[in-house]
C-alpha cells in the first residue's frame, strides 16, 4: 500500500467519530487524510458545556473538547483538508471520492459525516440554538434546566422520550404537537400523556422563540391550528424533537441505507458497509443513541477494522 498517490485511509467528517478514527489510524502509522466539511468538529462545537463525556468531572466546553481531539489526531500524523465530498465511486479499487472536481483515491474509507437535526425554522430558533436555550438533545442538555419550565416540539417516540427524560429535572414539560394525538408508539404515548409533569399542548405549531434580545429563551409563541389563536408558553428551554437528517447523500446509492437515509451496516457488524474497506461511524449510521461517546466508540471500531483490512491486503 505504498503508492503515494493513493491514501491508506480517508476519513470523512471531524466529529467525535471521525476524530477518534483519526487518532487510532494515526497511531497505527496509516497517515490518515481527514476531510473537514462546513462544520469542523461537528455538532458538539455548538454546545457550550458537555457534562456526560467520560473523564471530565467538571464538564468541558464542546468546542474545546473537539479542539482537543483534533490536536490529538494531528499529534499522531492525521492530515486535515477542507473538502466536501460531491460523489464517490466505490465500484473501483482503490476507492474514489470526488471533491470539487478533484479525485481522491483511498484503499479504505471511514465515513463519519454525522446527522443534522431538523429544526422548525421559526424566528428566534436559530439565534438561540446552542447554549442559549434551544437544543435538540435532552440527554445532552436536560440537566441544565433543573426546576425550570421547558417545552418539547414533536409527536413521535423521540419527542415522548425527550419529554419523559426532562421530567427528571424540570418543573414542567410542555409537549407541543401539531395534531390531537401523538405519532409515538402506544406505550410511549401513554407514558407521556399520563405523566404529572407533562402538559400536552395539542393542535399547536410554533410561531417564534422569544428571548433573542436577552440572549436566552424566555418563551415559545404558539398557534392553535384549529382556532387560529396565538399564545406564549413561559419557558426557559426548548427541545426540538422532530427528527434528524443523516448526512449520507453523496454516498448514495453506493452504500446501503435504511428507510430513514441512515447507513445500514453489513450483517454482523456495526461499522462495515456493503463495500469492502469502506466503514461508517457515528450519527450517520446511528439513529438510536446519537451520543458523543457512542460515536467515538464507532470511530474506534471503524479505525481498527480499516487497519485490519489494510494489513490483510498488503
Amino acid at each position: 500500500m505504498s503508492n503515494p498517490s493513493v491514501e491508506n485511509v480517508v476519513i470523512v467528517g471531524t466529529g467525535c467519530a471521525g476524530l477518534t478514527a483519526a487518532i487510532y489510524t494515526g497511531r497505527a502509522n496509516l497517515n490518515p487524510l481527514v476531510l473537514e466539511g462546513t462544520q469542523p468538529g461537528g455538532q458538539l462545537t455548538t454546545t457550550s458545556e458537555v457534562e456526560n463525556f467520560p473523564g471530565f468531572p467538571e464538564g468541558i466546553d464542546g468546542f474545546m473538547l473537539m479542539d482537543n481531539l483534533r490536536k490529538q489526531a494531528s499529534k499522531f500524523g492525521a492530515r486535515f483538508q477542507q473538502s466536501l465530498v460531491d460523489s464517490v465511486d466505490f465500484t473501483v479499487s482503490p476507492r474514489k471520492l470526488v471533491c470539487a472536481g478533484k479525485e481522491i483515491l483511498a484503499h479504505t474509507v471511514i465515513i463519519a459525516t454525522g446527522a443534522s437535526p431538523r429544526l422548525t425554522g421559526v424566528p428566534g430558533e436559530k439565534e438561540l440554538y446552542g447554549g442559549k436555550g434551544v437544543t435538540t438533545c435532552a440527554t445532552c442538555d436536560g440537566a441544565f434546566y433543573r426546576k425550570m419550565d421547558v417545552a418539547v416540539i414533536g409527536g413521535g417516540d423521540s419527542a415522548a422520550e425527550e419529554a419523559l427524560f426532562l421530567t427528571r429535572f424540570c418543573s414542567k414539560v410542555y409537549l407541543v404537537h401539531r395534531r390531537d394525538e401523538l405519532r409515538a408508539s402506544k406505550i410511549m404515548a401513554d407514558r407521556a400523556t399520563s405523566h404529572e409533569k407533562i402538559e400536552m399542548v395539542w393542535n399547536s405549531v410554533p410561531v417564534s422563540v422569544e428571548g433573542v434580545e436577552e440572549g436566552s429563551v424566555s418563551g415559545l409563541r404558539i398557534k392553535n391550528t384549529v382556532s387560529g389563536e396565538e399564545s406564549t408558553l413561559p419557558i426557559k428551554g426548548l427541545f426540538v424533537a422532530i427528527g434528524h437528517v443523516p448526512n449520507t447523500g453523496p454516498f448514495s446509492p453506493a452504500l446501503d441505507t435504511d428507510e430513514g437515509g441512515y447507513f445500514k451496516p453489513a450483517a454482523g457488524s456495526q461499522v462495515q458497509t456493503n463495500v469492502p474497506g469502506v466503514y461508517v461511524a457515528g450519527d450517520c449510521a446511528d439513529h438510536v443513541y446519537r451520543q458523543a461517546i457512542t460515536a467515538a466508540g464507532m470511530g474506534c471500531a471503524a479505525a481498527i477494522e480499516a487497519e485490519r483490512w489494510l494489513a490483510e491486503h498488503e
